[in-house]
């Protein structure tokens, strides 16, 4: 976070701290594999690239995603509490969603900080790709990349339709309040 802004200004140093960075999300993914954001991301390819693409979609997923990856939220939250995208709270006494919520607050901050667009509308994204993407989560080559999401989504069960449409018409509008939830 503290060397995004200066690594895209040119800063060696920052550029440095950035590779080290991808580095490190390339093994995450190597041990981990990929999910939603990544996948949906493919379908975005002639209007953003895919890093541009993942940071829009990021934030929307972690709303998601709260109810089950609350050691992760309390382990990033600070990072963003330092860096000044979001206020200092005790972190004990809030919930999963709502911190979820704090979190994808503040990546959408920070995105916005670089200049980047905080929706798929604002990036010029139709509603045409959001069919796209959702097609494409349907297609059974890709059904690993569902059950690797925290929140695994069926298909055969609708979840596509029901659950990864409310995530990405959130993208689109930039309302995270209208995610539905998975029990």
């Amino acid at each position: 976070i503290n060397h995004l802004k200066s690594a895209i200004e040119g800063n060696l140093e920052s550029r440095v701290a950035l590779g080290m960075g991808t580095d490190l999300g390339g093994y995450a993914i190597m041990i981990g594999g990929t999910n939603g954001p990544h996948l949906g991301s493919f379908s975005l390819v002639d209007i953003l690239t895919h890093g541009r693409a993942c940071a829009i979609l990021y934030p929307y997923y972690t709303v998601f995603f709260a109810p089950r990856i609350g050691d992760q939220l309390l382990n990033i939250f600070p990072i963003f509490e330092e860096a000044g995208y979001v206020k200092r709270i005790e972190q004990t006494e809030i919930m999963n969603q709502e911190l979820g919520n704090l979190v994808a607050r503040a990546m959408i901050k920070f995105n916005s900080s670089l200049g980047f667009p905080t929706t798929l509308k604002e990036a010029g994204a139709s509603y045409e790709h959001l069919e796209r993407m959702l097609e494409a989560a349907k297609d059974p080559q890709l059904r690993m990349k569902l059950q690797n999401m925290p929140v695994p989504l069926v298909p055969e069960e609708g979840d596509i339709d029901v659950y990864m449409r409310s995530i990405l018409e959130a993208a689109y509008n930039g309302n995270l309040e209208s995610i539905i939830l998975k029990n």
